[in-house]
């Protein structure tokens, strides 16, 4: 998943298959970053919030167990030359089991699931790993009539601040959904979806009855020559 070969992985940042872009594209020149920015940028801390245990199992968050297949995503956030990047702040969103999210945004006639409501956060280890709970979000119709996009999971990356942030999403290896999405398709380089998908850990599977959970891997490389697509960086 990490390769030495430079790859123009990260998607246009106007793309009007998907129509989001038209309206969240900058309209000034980008400004480049140093390699090691993600270590050294300063500014206001992430939140007053702080990350509690057990908001990175979405599974426990309301009194009864959530619809769909569970799922552990794991894996470790890593800088340009592959270092671990520990206490990074890792936040995911995602659609329930039917393909809905909580969100007003939302107004899809898919089912909501009152015990999911698909949102949880973390911090990475000195390993720099995080590790999620959760279900595995199912495919929705886009927008554009004829199409679907597939499952899904939405990640959020804090560095030492909010100003070292970069927001991109999760696919699972295997779903044929992602040949036609287009927002996986605007990557110019088959490398960079690679890059975007979670490989399943079979060894890290959990095994139970009710609550057995397959495991996906999934790192996260935040720039160089490895570096994983992104929607957002800053």
């Amino acid at each position: 998943m990490t390769s030495a070969e430079a790859v123009d992985c990260n998607p246009p940042y106007l793309h009007p298959e998907y129509k989001n872009t038209i309206l969240r594209s900058p309209r000034r020149p980008l400004i480049e970053l140093p390699d090691e920015w993600f270590h050294h940028v300063r500014g206001p801390a992430f939140g007053r919030i702080p990350v509690r245990p057990g908001d990175n199992d979405l599974t426990k968050q309301h009194a009864g167990r959530p619809i769909g297949q569970f799922i552990v995503l794991s894996g470790r956030v890593l800088d340009s030359r592959l270092r671990p990047v520990p206490n990074t702040l890792v936040e995911i969103w995602q659609a329930n089991g039917a393909g809905r999210y909580v969100d007003k945004a939302d107004p899809g006639l898919l089912p909501l699931d009152p015990n999911f409501t698909g949102a949880g956060r973390t911090l990475t280890d000195a390993d720099g790993r995080y590790r999620f709970r959760t279900i595995r979000p199912g495919a929705y119709p886009a927008k554009k009539r004829g199409l679907y996009r597939p499952a899904h999971i939405h990640f959020s990356l804090f560095g030492p601040d909010v100003q070292s942030r970069i927001v991109t999403q999760c696919y699972f290896e295997g779903d044929p959904l992602i040949a036609y999405d287009p927002i996986a398709q605007a990557i110019p380089d088959p490398r960079g979806i690679d890059r975007l998908t979670a490989r399943l850990d079979w060894e890290g599977t959990e095994p139970g009855d009710v609550d057995a959970a397959l495991s996906y891997e999934w790192d996260i490389v935040l720039r160089g020559l490895a570096m994983t697509p992104s929607e957002l960086v800053r």
